[in-house]
């Protein structure tokens, strides 16, 4: 800190003096600049010389002057000043070598989405549902590290291969699997048919639905276990779907004329016909369709078929002389190969065999169960009509209301 001695001065008047001195202002200035921002500094220091003060004090006849010089601290003012550059980057996709358009091509990073990938691109035409579109991803989430993506989206042309883009057609549904176990009406459907196999009835649909035909096999299979017997619907978990489950082949039903050595049990409730060899085996079992409102197929129990006719002269279809063709269902064909019980009502068979009664008392079957009856009875070569029970030897009983 600089420092002035005192100065005694003589003078010949009183007289008061002052003196100051001038700051001096000195500015320095410093840029950095660091990757994207750029920064100055600019320092300005100010210094202030001592200020000189000047004391004049009278004395008699003189004038003595004291001059003290107070040193000031120096005055250092600094000034910052920043300057920022923000600088926008678009990133543009690394073309992948060896496609048919490498710039509308990426090859998919580690930790990437669709929607990171759309905004690399910066394009606002790519987006994560143009970029499915486009590349026929159905989950985006599915996608795989090194995998090839198509960005260029819309313009019809597979940019990774050349080929060009087909509209996507809408597949058909898959076939339903067919249950194996399980619940439901599929898997009753499938327990159904391995079930009833071999024993002549066509196999369900397993589809799920339960129709007339799935209703009548059902309530067969009900015959069968000796559950409660009806056409309704099964319940998925039930006592009842648990037992059709469980069984190992269709049993003999409980309440068939199992004493004679070769009978057939009609049930009018499942419209079906049960076919069986005494307490042996279980032959058939064939859809049918009894007697109508008003015509109504009899029950009974044990009753002995009396007469056949094989028709030959008409091959196999015998027109009856109380319900002739015109008055008859006209698809039914009137009456193929009959077998005659309980005062002249008949199996045969007929062109058609809905799973309901619409016959005029007789049962129906279908004309190939038919022959495949005649044919286990032995009368497959029967010249001419026969009405001997001995040779015919079959029982037939009839239970149930539709």
């Amino acid at each position: 800190m600089p420092s002035t001695a005192p100065v005694a001065t003589e003078t010949a008047s009183n007289s008061a003096a002052s003196s100051t001195t001038t700051p001096r202002t000195t500015t320095t200035q410093r840029t950095s600049t660091t990757g994207e921002a750029t920064t100055t500094t600019r320092r300005t220091t100010t210094t202030t010389t001592p200020r000189t003060t000047t004391t004049t004090k009278p004395r008699r006849n003189s004038t003595t002057t004291t001059t003290i010089t107070t040193p000031r601290p120096k005055s250092t003012t600094t000034t910052t000043t920043t300057t920022t550059t923000t600088t926008t980057t678009t990133t543009v996709p690394v073309p992948v070598p060896g496609v048919h358009r490498p710039k509308c091509v990426v090859r998919i990073e580690p930790g990437d989405s669709l929607s990171l990938i759309a905004e690399r691109v910066a394009d606002e035409s790519v987006t994560v549902d143009a970029l499915q579109a486009e590349n026929g991803i159905t989950d985006p989430d599915s996608i795989s590290a090194g995998d090839l993506l198509d960005i260029c989206a819309g313009n019809d042309v597979d940019d990774i291969t050349g080929d060009e883009r087909v509209l996507p057609t809408t597949p058909p549904p898959p076939p339903k699997p067919t249950p194996r176990g399980g619940s439901g009406v599929q898997a009753q459907q499938q327990k159904l048919n391995e079930l009833f196999a071999g024993h002549g009835l066509a196999a369900l649909t397993v589809d799920g639905d339960s129709g007339s035909l799935t209703e009548q096999q059902l309530c067969a299979a009900r015959v069968a276990l000796n559950l409660p017997v009806s056409r309704a619907d099964m319940e998925p978990g039930s006592a009842e779907e648990q037992a059709l489950m469980s069984a190992g082949a269709v049993p003999i039903p409980p309440t068939a004329p199992v004493g004679a050595e070769r009978w057939v049990m009609i049930d009018q409730t499942c419209q079906m016909m049960f076919v069986g060899e005494g307490s042996s085996r279980l032959v058939f079992v064939f859809p049918t369709s009894t007697g109508e409102s008003g015509h109504e197929t009899r029950n009974q129990n044990g009753s002995g078929v009396f007469r056949y006719d094989p028709a030959r002269e008409n091959g196999g279809w015998h027109n009856s002389t109380a319900y002739p063709v015109p008055a008859d269902n006209p698809l039914n064909g009137n009456m193929y190969k009959p077998l005659y019980f309980d005062d002249g009502q008949a199996i045969h068979g007929a062109g058609y065999v809905p799973p309901s009664p619409q016959s005029k008392g007789c049962a129906r079957l279908r004309v190939e169960h038919q022959d495949a009856l005649i044919g286990w009875l032995g009368l497959r070569d029967a010249a001419g009509p026969l009405w001997d029970t001995g040779q015919i030897d079959l029982t037939v009983s009839v239970q149930g209301r539709y």
